[in-house]
């Protein structure tokens, strides 16, 4: 790897991960892609952004660094972050100067019923990665966080120092979890430390377990959408080309010790307006040209009823300014959703 600043991307082949390498991609620095590559969802889906970022399957081996064919100052790594001896190894050779951590094992709904998946990728593999940034002084750690830490909470809109104690799912325990532990680290040993509690982050290249993604399958193949708590929630929905647009910005601005003594600090990554779930129904409804059909359902454990982002902190640090609308930042994302999944509208039905 060239000797320019060294970036450690975890979760590249995800969502929020592959539109970060194909903006971080452009700007100079040598960036090492890590990804487990694990069945949550249709890991084709994973290859397939990969590919776009210019790395082949057929050349992935797990834990082989492999470069990149078309841009000199990127490379990926199959490995998994529960891997210890694999990821001081990794530390080892690259020294990485920043680290972006947004692996994990994500889904509310998933933890109920796979807790030990949970533990293992988001706490014991965020220890590895703690550990790494300490032995080899990374000068900046910033890891993905989440809304879901708020829990039901009444305090709208939500902010970054109000109490996060009451998580009602095993996730948000994770997240919760995530916070505290990188806390501990900064404050102990120094480490520069950005937390990002992301707001329902949604667009193109999505992952096929949310409900905007569930929504529109539905919907183009006549097919019922569950829809929770009978329609009666709101979200935060946050477009992901804003979100990205964020996370480069702070990579450069590490926070230093403030009253708490640890170079440690939390920002809401979100729109700073909640929408009415089935005012995001409404939307596709329109952009895709058919009705759904609603099937209303209660509550399921592990949700909430809203998700609303104080984002005050990101504005003064950065003017932080969202600026995709929730029926533009749809519209790209069914016109990817077609393309990708080959809709037509003549094939819809047959798919």
């Amino acid at each position: 790897m060239a000797e320019e600043t060294k970036v450690l991307l975890t979760g590249s082949a995800g969502f929020i991960g592959h539109h970060l390498i194909q903006l971080l991609g452009q700007a100079g620095k040598t960036i090492l892609g890590l990804d487990v590559l694990n069945s949550f969802y249709d890991p084709g889906l994973k290859y397939d952004r990969l590919a776009l970022q210019g790395f082949e399957k057929a050349t992935i081996n797990y834990n082989t660094v492999i470069p990149n064919q078309n841009n000199p100052n990127l490379y990926f790594v199959q490995l998994d972050l529960a891997d210890a001896k694999g990821m001081q190894e990794l530390f080892d050779t690259y020294q990485f100067d920043i680290v972006i951590n947004l692996a994990a094992q994500a889904g509310v709904r998933h933890s109920i019923d796979n807790p030990q998946t949970y533990i293992d990728s988001n706490i014991l593999g965020f220890m590895n990665l703690l550990e790494c940034c300490r032995k080899f002084k990374t000068r900046h750690l910033l890891f993905a966080s989440s809304s879901s830490v708020y829990g039901n909470s009444a305090e709208v809109p939500f902010k970054t120092d109000q109490c996060t104690d009451y998580p009602v799912s095993l996730y948000a325990a994770t997240k919760k979890a995530n916070e505290i532990l990188a806390y501990s680290y900064a404050h102990l040993y120094g480490i520069p430390t950005t937390g990002l509690r992301f707001f329902t982050v949604y667009g193109p290249w999505g992952r096929p377990d949310m409900a905007y993604y569930n929504f529109t399958k539905a919907i183009l193949n006549d097919l019922p959408i569950h829809v929770f708590n009978n329609g009666d929630m709101q979200r935060d929905f946050t477009y992901v080309g804003d979100v990205v647009n964020c996370i480069a910005k702070l990579l450069e601005l590490p926070p230093s010790a403030g009253q708490s003594s640890a170079p440690f600090k939390l920002y809401n990554i979100g729109k700073n307006k909640p929408e009415i779930l089935l005012e995001l129904i409404a939307i596709l409804e329109r952009l895709l040209g058919k009705k759904a059909m609603l099937q209303l359902e209660p509550m399921q454990p592990g949700d909430v009823y809203t998700t609303y982002a104080d984002v005050k902190e990101l504005e003064e640090k950065i003017n932080y300014r969202p600026a995709t609308s929730l029926e533009t930042g749809l519209a790209q994302f069914v016109q990817w959703f077609k393309l990708y999944h080959h809709y037509s509208e003549m094939e819809a039905t047959k798919q």
